[in-house]
C-alpha cells in the first residue's frame, strides 16, 4: 500500500509509531497475561508499515523483526485491515484475555471491601465524635481550629514580609544589572545582563503576584492554617459559621459518608465524585480530630482511597466498568502500599530496642495477647500456649512481614495470588486473637488486588457475572486521558515513595508518618515495642471525701476483675484506645486531655457518658465532687479463677496527694492551655 502524496512527509513519523506501540504491546502482554495466553492485536494497526517516501512493506514480510516479539506476541495472519475509530480510544485493544490477567472483579471486591471499612469508620465518628470532639467534648475541634487559624494569620504576615524584602532586593539587583549593561562593552556581555534582568523582572512580578489579596487569603486558608506538627488543617469545617457550634457539623459528615459507604457497598460500584466526597469527609475529621483521630490506620485508609481514585469510572456506576478496565500501573501501586505496610511493621520490630522480637529471645508473643490494647475473649487463650508456640509465633510474624511481601511485587502471577493470599490469612488470624479496630480489615483490602477474576470469580460470583468479565476484558478500550492520568499516577507514586524508602532503610525508622503537607504516600509501623506488664488507668469518683469512691467502668477497656472481654473488631472505641495510650504515657502530663474528660465526668455531660460503660452515680443521686485516677497492674488469671483479670494496686496518677475537684482542673485546664 502506498500513502498519500500529503502523508508521504510523515512516513518515519509514523513508523516509528507503529514499532513503538508494538513494543508498548508485547510490555503490556508481558505483565498482565498469562504464561500461557496470547494477545491478538485488532484495532489500529495497519497491514503495512510506511518505510521510505511512497514506499511500504507488509508486515509479512518483516519476519526477523517480528520474531523478537516472540510466538505469543504479535499474529499477523490475525490483524484486519479495519480500523476501529473508537472516539478517545488508544489504538491497541484485547481480542481474548485470560480472566488471570483481568481485574474487573477484583475491582468490584476492592471497592466493596474499602466501602464496608468507611462504613464503619464513619459510623464509628457518628457515635462517638460529639462525646470526643464535639461543642463539650473531651478534645474540641474548635480548639484546633482556632489554633490553625492564629497559626495562618501570622504564617500570612511572616510570608508578605518575606516577599516584600524579596522584591526589594530584586529591584536593588535589577539596577545593579542596567548599570552593568549599560556598562557593558561586548554584545555578549549585554546579552547576558539583559537576560539576568529578565530572570529577575520575571521573578519579581511573580512575587508580587503573589502578594495579591484574593492568593494570600486562599493560601491561608489552603496552606498557612497548619497544626502543631506545621501540616495544612485541610477540613470542610473551615465553612461553619459558629464553631461554637460544630455538632451537626460532624453528623452531617459523619452520615455523607456513611450513607455514601452503605451504597457503594450494596452496588459494588463508585466513580471519582463518590470516592472524593468520601475522602474529603475522612480527611477533615482526622484534621480535627486531635489524639483520637492520631492513629496510624486513618491516614492508611485516606492513601487506600487516594489509589482507588485512580481504579474507579470517573462518571460512570456500572460495576464491571467497562469503558474503564482496572489500569495494570494502579494494581500495582495498590500491592506496593500494601507493601510498605507490612515492610514497616516487620522491620520497626528488627530495629527496635526490644530483645523480645530477636534472637535468641523472640518472646514478644508471651506478652502481647495480655498486653494489647483491648483483648477479646479469645485473647487469654491464645496468651497461655506453650512458649515454644510463641516463638514459632515470632518467627512466622518475621516471615509474613518482611518476606512476604516481596511476593507482592513479582510478576509471577502464582507469586502474587501467594503473597495476597498470606496477608489476608495473616489478618484474620489477628481479628481473631484481638480487638485491633479496623486495622487488620482495611489492611486485608489492598490484598485483595493480588488476586485476579480467576481466582475470586468461581469464589464470589456467579458464571454469569464471570461471562461478562470475559466479555468486558475483551472488549473494553482504553481512553488517551485515563492512560495518560495511570502513567502520571504510577510517576507520582514513584516520586512521593521516595522519602519512604529512605525512611523503611534509615536505622532510626519514624513509625506513623507522612512526608509532605497532604500525606497522599505515608509510613506505617505498629507495636515496634511490646510491655512485659499491662497497667491501666482507674478513674473513680465521689460525692464527698468520707463517702465510698466509685469507680468508672468503660466499655472495653479492663477494669473490673469479673467482667469478660467482648468481641468488637472492626468497631473501635477511641476512649478506650487513648486510654490504653495514656497508661503508656505514665502521667496526664503528656495526655492533657484525661484532665478534661474528668472535668467533663463531673460535670455528667452527656456525650461524654455515652462512651462509658455505665454512670456509677444515678440519675436521683447526688453529682461527685472529688475524682481521682490510680493505676492498676493487670494480667490474666489462672484457669480455674472465677474472675477473668488479676490486679494489684501500682500507686497515685493524679492527683499525687489529696484529691481532685472540679475548680482543681478547671484552673489545671486553662493553664495547660495556656
Amino acid at each position: 500500500m502506498t500513502l498519500p502524496r500529503r502523508y508521504q512527509n510523515i512516513a518515519p513519523l509514523l513508523r516509528w509509531s507503529c514499532i513503538s506501540w508494538m513494543l508498548l504491546l508485547r510490555l503490556a502482554g508481558q505483565m498482565m497475561d498469562d504464561n500461557n495466553g496470547t494477545v491478538t492485536v485488532t484495532g489500529f494497526v495497519p497491514s503495512t508499515i510506511p518505510l521510505t517516501r511512497g514506499r511500504s512493506r507488509p508486515l509479512s514480510k518483516m519476519g526477523p523483526f517480528l520474531s523478537t516479539f516472540g510466538t505469543s506476541g504479535l499474529a499477523t495472519s490475525s490483524m484486519p485491515t479495519k480500523l476501529f475509530l473508537h472516539a478517545g480510544a488508544l489504538p491497541l485493544t484485547r481480542a481474548a484475555t485470560s480472566p488471570h490477567s483481568s481485574f474487573f472483579l477484583t475491582r468490584i471486591v476492592l471497592i466493596r471491601g474499602m466501602a464496608f471499612v468507611y462504613m464503619v469508620a464513619f459510623w464509628i465518628a457518628f457515635q462517638q465524635n460529639k462525646g470526643l470532639i464535639g461543642d463539650t467534648g473531651i478534645a474540641p475541634a474548635r480548639a484546633v481550629l482556632d489554633a490553625a487559624q492564629n497559626r495562618g494569620v501570622q504564617n500570612r504576615k511572616r510570608r508578605e514580609e518575606w516577599l516584600r524584602l524579596q522584591i526589594q532586593n530584586s529591584c536593588n539587583n535589577c539596577n545593579q544589572q542596567s548599570s552593568g549593561t549599560r556598562a557593558a562593552k561586548s554584545a555578549v556581555e549585554t546579552t547576558l545582563a539583559s537576560t539576568r534582568r529578565m530572570k529577575l523582572f520575571l521573578r519579581r512580578q511573580t512575587m508580587t503576584l503573589q502578594l495579591h489579596p484574593t492568593i494570600q487569603k486562599w493560601r491561608e486558608r489552603l496552606y498557612d492554617r497548619q497544626n502543631g506538627r506545621q501540616r495544612p488543617v485541610s477540613t470542610i469545617f473551615w465553612i461553619a459559621k459558629d464553631r461554637s457550634k460544630l455538632n451537626p457539623w460532624l453528623d452531617r459528615v459523619a452520615l455523607l459518608g456513611f450513607f455514601l459507604s452503605i451504597a457503594t457497598l450494596v452496588t459494588g460500584s463508585s466513580n471519582v465524585p463518590i470516592l472524593l466526597v468520601m475522602w474529603i469527609c475522612q480527611r477533615s475529621l482526622m484534621a480535627v480530630g486531635g489524639p483520637f483521630y492520631a492513629y496510624g490506620w486513618e491516614p492508611q485508609l485516606a492513601e487506600l482511597n487516594f489509589h482507588m481514585l485512580f481504579l474507579v469510572p470517573l462518571i460512570s456506576l456500572d460495576p464491571l466498568g467497562t469503558t474503564c478496565p482496572p489500569s495494570p500501573i494502579v494494581m500495582f501501586t495498590i500491592r506496593w502500599y500494601l507493601c510498605r505496610i507490612m515492610l514497616g511493621a516487620g522491620l520497626i520490630k528488627i530495629k527496635s530496642r526490644d530483645p523480645k522480637w530477636r534472637w535468641p529471645q523472640l518472646s514478644a508473643m508471651d506478652y502481647f495477647y495480655e498486653t494489647q490494647p483491648i483483648p477479646n475473649p479469645l485473647s487469654k487463650y491464645f496468651h497461655w500456649m506453650p512458649h515454644w508456640c510463641h516463638r514459632g509465633e515470632v518467627m512466622v510474624n518475621h516471615f509474613v512481614e518482611l518476606i512476604a511481601p516481596l511476593l507482592l511485587l513479582l510478576p509471577s502471577i502464582s507469586a502474587r495470588r501467594w503473597g495476597g493470599i498470606i496477608q489476608i490469612a495473616f489478618q484474620a488470624v489477628l481479628v481473631t486473637s484481638g480487638n485491633l479496630s479496623f486495622l487488620n480489615w482495611l489492611t486485608a483490602v489492598p490484598a485483595i488486588a493480588c488476586l485476579d477474576d480467576g481466582i475470586l470469580g468461581p469464589l464470589l460470583f456467579s458464571q454469569s457475572w464471570q461471562e461478562k468479565a470475559v466479555q468486558a476484558a475483551s472488549l473494553s478500550w482504553h481512553r488517551y486521558t485515563r492512560s495518560v492520568c495511570s502513567v502520571l499516577f504510577g510517576i507520582l507514586i514513584a516520586f512521593l515513595s521516595i522519602p519512604v524508602i529512605r525512611n523503611l532503610s534509615s536505622r532510626k525508622q519514624l513509625m506513623n508518618g507522612s512526608f509532605g503537607p497532604w500525606g497522599l504516600v505515608n509510613t506505617y509501623g505498629a507495636f515496634g515495642n511490646v510491655n512485659e506488664e499491662r497497667n491501666e488507668l482507674i478513674i473513680s469518683a465521689t460525692t464527698s471525701v468520707d463517702a465510698p469512691w466509685k469507680e468508672y467502668e468503660f466499655k472495653a477497656k479492663p477494669g473490673n476483675v469479673h467482667r469478660y472481654p467482648i468481641f468488637l473488631s472492626p468497631f473501635h472505641l477511641r476512649l478506650d484506645w487513648q486510654m490504653w495510650i495514656a497508661s503508656l504515657m505514665g502521667g496526664i502530663d503528656r495526655s492533657p486531655w484525661v484532665c478534661l474528660l474528668m472535668y467533663r465526668i463531673l460535670q455528667k455531660d452527656p456525650e461524654v457518658m455515652k462512651l462509658l460503660a455505665h454512670d456509677p452515680f444515678s440519675e436521683g443521686e447526688e453529682r461527685p465532687r472529688y475524682i481521682r485516677i490510680d493505676r492498676y497492674r493487670y494480667s490474666f488469671s489462672r484457669e480455674g479463677k472465677k474472675r477473668y483479670w488479676d490486679r494489684e494496686m501500682v500507686g497515685r496518677v493524679y492527683p499525687k496527694q489529696g484529691v481532685a475537684s472540679a475548680e482543681d482542673l478547671e484552673a489545671l485546664i486553662e493553664l495547660s492551655s495556656n
